[in-house]
């Protein structure tokens, strides 16, 4: 995943569930997911450790004979060095070895200005300690020395992914566009080798950022994270979150759809649009966030021309 594909890639995002009707609920769309052929499937963790068993549990389902990488989530709050690496070589030892490294939210009921990260202050040094912890449990590897048979020499371990977090209209904690392109910039140095970007619902939000990041000496592939919003609810939770401006445009049409269908149609179609014009300006790929839902996220692939209908049925 570290440089760019020839072809053109997607991958999702699920999150662990919440009850075993969810979790049934999750075990049926994750078989349609994989049947899809996806470059990886990342898999939120709460912070403070919240859902760790339960992220392990369909990260293993996920590396359980699917042939899909599995990426785990990671973030920074509220652990000490000790136990950050406790749980990255856990992680490790249970075959991960794609990362998604997050600073994270504040918890709730945070007080402004208060410490609640722990010892990593950044996802940069959560990036380098996921690399640091890798090599110190995998230090070097034999290779075969190329017309010499039987000889081998030594080289570096094997090598971890880890993606970061990009904002394409800012982070809501951030001063401005610079401080956003100097903090993916490091997050790069310290060895982040993919980036996926927060939501968006304008393509120029993600191509005008690349063309800024790429200017600025960004050299990481960047995916462009969308998702089929199906709700003014979702809408309104979405931007609630993220601090996104509001795109009028589907706000509009969610209200004025009249049932839970036509809403869901309002949602994949500007998503496929969102998509088509992205990877026309040149994205190497989609990153869907699927609420766990595989039907909205399939559907958009399939108009965007990413998945074949008649493969996808025949392996499903």
């Amino acid at each position: 995943m570290t440089g760019e594909p020839v072809c053109k890639t997607f991958s999702f995002e699920l999150y662990p569930p919440r009850s075993a009707v969810a979790e049934a609920a999750l075990h049926a769309s994750l078989a349609h997911l994989v049947a899809a052929g996806p470059e990886f499937i990342s898999v939120t963790y709460g912070a403070n450790g919240s859902s760790r068993d339960l992220s392990l549990s369909v990260l293993g389902r996920i590396l359980e004979g699917t042939g899909v990488e599995a990426m785990a989530h990671l973030t920074c709050v509220g652990s000490s060095y000790a136990e950050a690496s406790t749980l990255i070589r856990q992680f490790l030892d249970a075959g991960i070895t794609s990362f998604l490294a997050l600073r994270g939210d504040p918890p709730a009921g945070a007080v402004e200005g208060e410490n609640f990260l722990g010892d990593l202050g950044s996802a940069g040094e959560l990036v380098q300690l996921i690399h640091r912890v890798q090599a110190e449990r995998v230090p070097f590897a034999f290779q075969d020395v190329p017309g010499f048979p039987g000889a081998k020499r030594l080289s570096s371990g094997a090598k971890v992914t880890i993606a970061v977090a990009a904002f394409p209209n800012g982070h809501p904690r951030s001063r401005s566009v610079e401080q956003d392109l100097d903090t993916l910039l490091a997050k790069e140095a310290a060895g982040a080798n993919l980036a996926i970007t927060q939501l968006f619902f304008h393509a120029d939000d993600y191509l005008g950022f690349v063309e800024k990041a790429r200017a600025a000496g960004v050299t990481m592939r960047i995916l462009p994270g969308i998702m089929p919003v199906l709700s003014p609810q979702r809408l309104a939770r979405i931007l609630e979150l993220s601090g996104e401006p509001v795109p009028v445009d589907l706000e509009r049409a969610l209200a004025a759809a009249p049932d839970a269908v036509a809403r869901a149609a309002v949602g994949i179609d500007h998503a496929t649009r969102l998509g088509a014009e992205l990877l026309a300006g040149g994205a190497s790929g989609l990153h869907l966030y699927t609420f766990n839902q595989h039907e909205p996220v399939l559907a958009v692939l399939r108009d965007v021309g990413l998945v074949d209908p008649q493969k996808q049925k025949e392996n499903a």
